[in-house]
């Protein structure tokens, strides 16, 4: 999966508390909790690079003494975390999650200092290994079959300078981009490994592409309008076929994907016949209910994506780019309008009942 790293897996464990006193009732300190803290400009990769053990131990709670009756509490652990971490206990439960700068999560508690309750015997740290499991947060997330273009329309969209070849899996890593428009608004893109049949079921890069597909707030599926085959063995699939596969994955992997907002870019327009399939495609997406018995059942999805937009477009010769570019800032701009309008409402509704 390249240098990316969007699971890691680690020790964390508080501090122990301090020795009470108990011939005159002094209480030892707390030990230290360890804290994650989501902070920008951080990767999973650069915490596996500077603490290669993975532990992470908070500071022993003080003694108490002659001196402090009160010992002082044990030194904090903070780990720093990028955003959009899900923190997984080790049987795959979800018990955290850090998705703006400066939220924190108490990964594992100190413990108690010695004292009367505890016959002035100081109690160990809670001690788990947990998982940070990364969801890239971005605007719009590309989906696609490997091949249909992606890498080439975030280069040509943003200022990403994605690895481009002609074969199939030349995306091995999630890449990140951003659109600048000309009154500086900034909209992040990211181009996700590409997806094959069976991606649902962790086949080729399944659960690690799809999950950075759920914090993307509005999806831009890209087919190639000459059609699609992965190798000799499989199938060719029409652009037709494509767009119902890739609903059909993000169908299987999680329902609520098909109802994020999606724009439908339709590359390739300067190859030969383009403008023939796309008269074709274009037919067959008006009625897709009278072209479904061309696929074989296991391939139709139970409910098919509505296109905000659809634009047909050519990375080659830049045609369509501009056009899909301000297509993007609309559906976002919308979205954002929309987000504020029920905020608003329940602020209102909020004043009504206190009222």
């Amino acid at each position: 999966y390249g240098n990316f790293i969007d699971d890691l897996r680690v020790y964390v464990r508080g501090g122990t508390g301090g020795m009470g006193y108990p011939r005159l009732g002094g209480e030892g300190g707390r030990g230290g909790d360890v804290w994650f803290i989501a902070q920008e400009r951080t990767t999973l990769k650069s915490i596996k690079d500077r603490y290669p053990q993975k532990r992470f131990v908070a500071g022993t709670g003080a003694n108490s003494s002659v001196k402090a009756l009160k010992g002082e509490k044990g030194k904090d652990c903070e780990v720093h975390v990028p955003l959009g971490i899900s923190v997984l206990c080790n049987d795959g439960r979800q018990i955290g999650e850090l998705n703006a700068v400066g939220e924190r999560f108490l990964a594992a508690r100190g413990g108690l200092g010695g004292s009367l309750v505890t016959n002035f015997l100081p109690c160990k740290g809670q001690r788990r290994i947990v998982h940070l499991d990364l969801k890239l947060i971005a605007d719009v997330g590309l989906v696609g079959f490997p091949n249909a273009g992606k890498s080439s329309l975030l280069s040509k969209i943003s200022h990403a300078k994605p690895e481009i070849a002609n074969y199939a899996f030349t995306t091995v890593q999630p890449e990140l981009g951003k659109i600048m428009y000309a009154d500086y608004k900034q909209i992040s893109i990211a181009d996700l490994p590409g997806l094959i049949e069976g991606a649902h079921a962790n086949k080729g890069r399944g659960h690690k592409f799809l999950k950075h597909v759920e914090r993307t707030k509005q999806l831009l599926l890209v087919v190639d309008i000459s059609g699609f085959q992965l190798s000799v063995k499989s199938r060719f699939r029409t652009a037709f076929e494509t767009i119902l596969l890739l609903t059909k994955e993000l169908e299987l992997y999680k329902e609520e994907l098909l109802t994020k907002p999606a724009v439908l870019a339709i590359n390739k327009m300067d190859l030969p016949h383009a403008k023939d399939n796309l008269n074709e495609l274009m037919k067959q997406l008006e009625n897709p209910e009278d072209f479904l018995h061309l696929l074989q059942e296991e391939m139709i999805p139970a409910n098919t994506l509505e296109f905000k937009d659809i634009i047909p477009l050519s990375t080659y010769t830049g045609e369509g780019i501009e056009e899909l570019k301000a297509c993007i800032r609309k559906c976002i701009d919308e979205e954002a309008e929309q987000e504020n309008e029920e905020y608003r409402r329940k602020k209102l509704l909020l004043l009504q009942t206190s009222e």
